[in-house]
């Protein structure tokens, strides 16, 4: 096991924990050694603070990791949702072949967040699009398959498949995509949406729709909009000073 080495650790050595998306981290990875990534600006309005990094143009211009669309371009400005780390003690240590070393503790958390757009919204779906692509592979046999298989009457999967059909009507379910697209769809037309009229909208099964809309969406158990779905943040290019408030509440 490594030693820890505290030798030069400054008690006071604070440093940020801050959570970035995949597709920004695949951006800094395009950077040369010494090249720049971007940079931060902290700010103040009406009496609060605001954090917000920029990518460097050079990065921005790059184009979006393993997309196909070359106009297509990560955004460049990301404001920081800050969190507090009170009662959590969190710190920071890098790693050698030969030693772990402290380098501080974690002063403040933050979250980093792209400003809203329709080509943020272009790039979100096509990642999503690739996540759920069924991952193939081929595998080669050693030797013929000599197994004789007999003929069932009716498969365990077929029995539960006309089982299901009967308690959830004639609704047969889409591919994931086309579920995923016909939502975004319907919350561009309204930021709110009960299970009842998502069920109408896309046709769907409840227990499969509750599965896809867990990706995208948040479930409001409380409030003005009680027992109705909303897009997560991420996911949205629209925000009310209503949701301001409720994020800021929330964050408090």
């Amino acid at each position: 096991m490594s030693e820890v080495n505290l030798n030069g650790v400054k008690q006071n050595k604070g440093v940020w924990l801050v959570k970035i998306p995949k597709y920004l981290s695949q951006q800094w990875e395009k950077a040369t050694e010494k090249g720049e990534v971007g940079t931060i600006t902290i700010g103040k309005k009406q009496g609060k603070t605001e954090v917000r990094f920029s990518l460097s143009e050079e990065l921005t211009a790059r184009g979006a990791t393993g997309e196909s669309d070359a106009s297509l371009q990560v955004p460049r400005h990301h404001p920081l949702t800050m969190h507090t780390v009170k009662g959590q003690t969190m710190a920071v240590f890098s790693q050698t072949e030969s030693e772990i070393s402290l380098e501080g503790m974690v002063v403040h958390r933050a979250e980093c967040r792209a400003v809203a757009s329709d080509n943020y919204m272009k790039l979100k779906k096509l990642q999503i699009q690739e996540s759920i692509k069924p991952q193939r592979f081929s595998q080669q046999l050693e030797k013929a398959v000599t197994h004789v298989f007999k003929p069932v009457a009716n498969h365990s999967f077929n029995v539960a498949y006309q089982k299901k059909k009967k308690t959830e009507g004639k609704m047969v379910r889409a591919e994931r995509q086309v579920v995923l697209d016909m939502l975004f769809s319907a919350f561009e037309k309204h930021h709110y949406y009960n299970i009842k009229d998502l069920v109408e909208i896309t046709k769907q099964p409840v227990t499969y729709l509750k599965e896809i809309i867990r990706e995208i969406g948040t479930y409001n158990s409380k409030g003005k909009h009680k027992n109705t779905w909303k897009l997560k943040r991420e996911y949205r290019n629209y925000e009310s000073e209503e949701e301001k408030d409720e994020e800021e509440m929330q964050t408090v």
